[in-house]
């Protein structure tokens, strides 16, 4: 049997379960997960390799839009995937019941695009399976894709189903990655991502989309199996600087305790976190800012 390789890249509104789907494919926490929607910032690879076949996996912000600088970055992020992958991987939600706006503009965006597009609907757990008959007819129609394909993120089952799906359409090719490489992305991007994550967890909905984080200090020390880690969380007003850090510091600790916990299980050793938190008003307009937190290519 030939060995098949390729970029799959992964679409779609935000929170349709695109970092929960990415998850569950490579069974490790990359990609940070929250219910709130424009979660995932940057695209971020996974590599999952099998036997007869590696799949690189891209999982993109979710397409909206923009309201300033820091959105059209996302956007165009994700846009900028659909000619440079072999597999496009779009997903919805089974809760739908007409295309809205966000997926008509992502359809025709598919219509400029030869590469071939696989639909997953997602979150079929949540409806009865007769509402998907007609939810399925009106995809069919809107746009020729390969596959139309009903799944849950949250199933184990959805792991082979995907993957046998996936295959068929890979280019038959040498592995791109070695066996043992999980995602290409930097510690550092990983790390502000995990800490992003837990803010999105704890915060109310208005603070956390007002967040960046800059990781100032990573310093691995492998004689004593730590890492040390300082980081910056930038924030666009006073007060919710005072939220972030709470009480006492009550926030900024849990926020800080449980970002350590998915760190140290991410990289498998202990794990020195120190969080500062500082204003910096509309940073997410702000050229130099989203330089240096890495949104911009």
């Amino acid at each position: 049997m030939a060995f098949k390789s390729g970029f799959i890249t992964i679409i779609g509104r935000p929170n349709v379960g695109k970092s929960t789907l990415l998850n569950l494919l490579t069974g490790e926490k990359i990609s940070i997960i929250s219910r709130k929607p424009q979660t995932t910032r940057h695209n971020i690879r996974t590599i999952v390799t099998r036997e007869d076949f590696q799949m690189v996996f891209v999982d993109t912000p979710g397409i909206h839009k923009p309201k300033n600088k820091l959105g059209e970055f996302m956007t165009n992020a994700a846009m900028d995937t659909l000619d440079d992958v072999d597999i496009i991987l779009y997903m919805v939600e089974a809760t739908d019941r007409e295309i809205g706006p966000g997926d008509q503009s992502i359809i025709s965006a598919l219509e400029k695009v030869d590469t071939p597009v696989i639909l997953a609907i997602n979150k079929v757990d949540l409806v009865e399976k007769s509402s998907l008959l007609p939810l399925i007819d009106i995809y069919s129609k809107a746009y020729d894709f390969k596959e139309i394909v009903p799944i849950s993120a949250t199933d184990p089952s959805t792991v082979e189903l995907m993957f046998n799906i996936l295959k068929q359409y890979l280019p038959e090719g040498e592995k791109l990655y070695p066996d043992d490489m999980l995602t290409d992305q930097p510690a550092k991007v990983l790390v502000q991502e995990l800490i992003r994550e837990k803010m999105l967890e704890l915060l109310d909905d208005e603070v956390p989309h007002g967040i960046g984080i800059e990781v100032v200090r990573y310093n691995e020390n492998e004689e004593r199996h730590i890492l040390g880690i300082d980081a910056n969380i930038y924030c666009e007003k006073a007060n919710h600087k005072a939220i972030i850090i709470g009480r006492g510091g009550e926030m900024l600790k849990k926020i800080g305790t449980r970002a350590r916990e998915d760190i140290e299980r991410l990289f498998g050793m202990k794990v020195v976190l120190k969080l500062w938190v500082k204003v910096k008003e509309d940073w997410r307009n702000n050229d130099f800012m989203l330089n240096e937190l890495g949104y911009k290519s």
